[in-house]
């Protein structure tokens, strides 16, 4: 092997070693924060407090999520990965351990709503997208796919083993154990070569950054002026708005209607697990059919899987059930790497931590009005119907949005031309 062949391999090592550990740590992001859907009951049943008063808590954690999102962005481009991957971590697992001694929910709202929200956004999307994206080009799709398909997978392993720590150790234990294990991962993290990975691949330098008409690489308060943030911002709040509308809800009420526990937590992570499916495929689909195509056939399923689950209560059907899993669960988070990607095409450059940040405020926004209302219409109504007529009417939102700012379907063309360029 000659020297420029061993240096070539040597950098796509790096390069996938890069994802590897951005996708764990989106792994544990996503899995830790949505088991909270599975201390619901136990939750109910400790406190006696009303469905709107504990899905705030997951409402206040996405909303923190959000809010969090730019800063964690701006500390990304300015710190590096080292300082805010450490401290997520770190306060992460301390919350976490805290949680399972709390004496009354105002101080879960402050745990694992305010501080796990800061945790998970240090942990999550933002830093990961910032730092692969500095590794693949032509990949890209493909590379933010698998990133967000951690994030299904976590939710598949977290939601089944979390009950089956609830059963064993109770909700505190649960949150106990949680907390020791996240904790136990900083030491190993900490080691990791950061400098390297924070490099980025030698090969591109500047040549894969986008930059504004006057030929200035892209800031936040630039990105913020124009039309397709706005679009992007807006895709992130309805989908999200969609998603958590019905996914808070669900363990309670497949168990509502005479699930166990058990298999309520195991549908929920079955979910999570098919969201691997659309998740990787997004990218791909897209380069092939469009974003327009793929995002609007996507929320087509998130709306015919919501009505499928309604209707488990009227009519008990496993028929109904794996629809709603196969429809629901498949493409639930597609729509996160198309605006991952065309974050990253558009506004590449040393303010892209701050700028997707600042995106990924919506999906904090919309998760939060959507966990939060769901609970609020099960408080008003007695019932779950509300809830899942919300979680469709934030997905027709996503298909006007695609199909009304243009800025959502010119991309398409445009990734062919970004990579025709970053190969020359």
């Amino acid at each position: 092997m000659s020297e420029a062949q061993a240096h070539a391999a040597g950098v796509q090592r790096t390069a996938l070693g890069v994802l590897a550990v951005c996708t764990a740590l989106n792994f544990l992001s996503r899995g830790v924060s949505d088991a909270y859907a599975v201390f619901l009951l136990p939750l109910e049943q400790e406190f006696g407090a009303d469905r709107a008063t504990l899905t705030g808590v997951y409402s206040v954690y996405m909303l923190v999520h959000g809010i969090a999102a730019p800063a964690v962005g701006m500390a990304f481009d300015r710190l590096g990965p080292r300082i805010v991957y450490a401290g997520g971590l770190a306060c992460y697992g301390i919350a976490y351990m805290l949680a399972g001694s709390i004496g009354a929910l105002w101080q879960l709202y402050a745990l694992a709503g305010i501080a796990g929200g800061m945790a998970a956004a240090a942990i999550g999307m933002v830093p990961a997208s910032g730092l692969v994206s500095r590794w693949f080009r032509a990949r890209l799709p493909t590379a933010m796919g698998i990133l967000y398909a951690s994030l299904g997978t976590g939710l598949l392993l977290f939601a089944p083993i979390t009950q089956w720590l609830i059963d064993a150790l109770g909700w505190r234990g649960a949150y106990r154990v949680l907390g020791v294990c996240l904790l136990l991962m900083l030491p190993p993290l900490l080691l990791l070569p950061w400098r390297k990975m924070a490099a980025g691949h030698p090969d591109y330098g500047g040549s894969g950054i986008r930059r504004t008409a006057q030929g200035a690489a892209w800031t936040l308060s630039q990105a913020m002026r124009t039309t397709p943030f706005w679009a992007l911002f807006g895709v992130m709040f309805v989908t999200s708005l969609s998603t958590y509308a019905v996914n808070v809800q669900v363990v309670a009420y497949l168990v509502g209607i005479g699930f166990t526990p058990l298999e309520a937590a195991s549908v929920y992570g079955l979910v999570g697990m098919l969201s691997v499916v659309g998740m990787l495929g997004a990218g791909v689909a897209a380069g092939r059919f469009g974003e327009r195509a793929v995002a609007t056939f996507a929320y087509a399923c998130s709306i015919a899987g919501i009505a499928a689950l309604a209707l488990l209560q009227s009519t008990p059907s496993l028929v109904l059930l794996g629809a709603f899993v196969a429809l629901f669960g498949t493409v639930a988070g597609s729509r996160g790497p198309l605006v991952a990607v065309l974050s990253a095409r558009l506004f590449s450059g040393g303010g892209m931590g701050a700028i997707y940040g600042a995106i990924v405020l919506g999906l904090g926004l919309g998760g939060a009005a959507g966990s939060w209302g769901a609970g609020a219409l099960h408080d008003l109504t007695g019932g779950y119907g509300a809830g899942f007529a919300l979680g469709a009417s934030g997905a027709v939102a996503g298909i006007a949005l695609f199909w009304t700012v243009p800025a959502l379907h010119i991309p398409h063309r445009e990734t062919h031309r970004g990579q025709r360029t970053s190969r020359q």
